[in-house]
């Protein structure tokens, strides 16, 4: 791949690895414990990510169990839960946390694809400008050394690239949107 195309292409990889991490984030009815990534739990005057306080277990389809290694976390790991978006009641025992998660409605499921849909959306929309940067940096190499015809080269190579990963981010919502509907 031509050095100039590199930047551009590490972008979009960027932007479909970002889809995804969103994308394991939204709960689909089953447990899984990719929905903790954006918790932080204050750790001794530090926010520290929940994975790296505990163990994180699924003992159930709909459940996680959070076993922290210093037991002193407990109530810190019940309140950034409470805290987080996950909408989710976390019962504390005294040695673990568990997290069961709700069956969802239909209604539910389909407001979730909604929502993944429109971030697959967005993702395209990054990677469309991606490619347009990407042309109009090869366009302002006319006038130097680089010929039209490398331009040309470079312009239709820029799109294979945005093809492809506009059809990886198309599959990707098409998976989570399954994975969704699926009870």
């Amino acid at each position: 791949m031509d050095e100039r195309m590199k930047v551009f292409d590490e972008k979009m990889t960027k932007t479909y690895n970002n889809l995804l991490s969103e994308f394991g984030a939204i709960r689909a009815g089953r447990a899984n414990p990719r929905v903790l990534d954006r918790i932080t739990v204050d750790y001794y005057g530090t926010q520290t990510p929940l994975q790296q306080v505990g163990n994180i277990n699924v003992p159930e389809p709909r459940m996680l169990q959070i076993q922290p290694w210093d037991t002193s976390l407990l109530k810190a790991i019940e309140k950034a839960i409470q805290k987080s978006d996950l909408g989710i009641n976390p019962t504390n025992d005294g040695k673990v946390i568990r997290l069961v998660f709700p069956e969802l409605t239909e209604e539910r499921r389909k407001d979730l694809v909604k929502d993944v849909k429109k971030k697959g959306e967005a993702a395209k929309v990054a990677v469309r400008n991606i490619r347009r940067d990407a042309n109009e940096s090869f366009k302002k190499l006319k006038g130097t050394e680089v010929s039209e015809d490398t331009i040309k080269e470079l312009e239709t190579q820029m799109q294979k690239v945005t093809d492809k990963y506009i059809k990886d981010i198309d599959s990707a919502v098409e998976e989570k949107s399954k994975e969704i509907m699926t009870v």
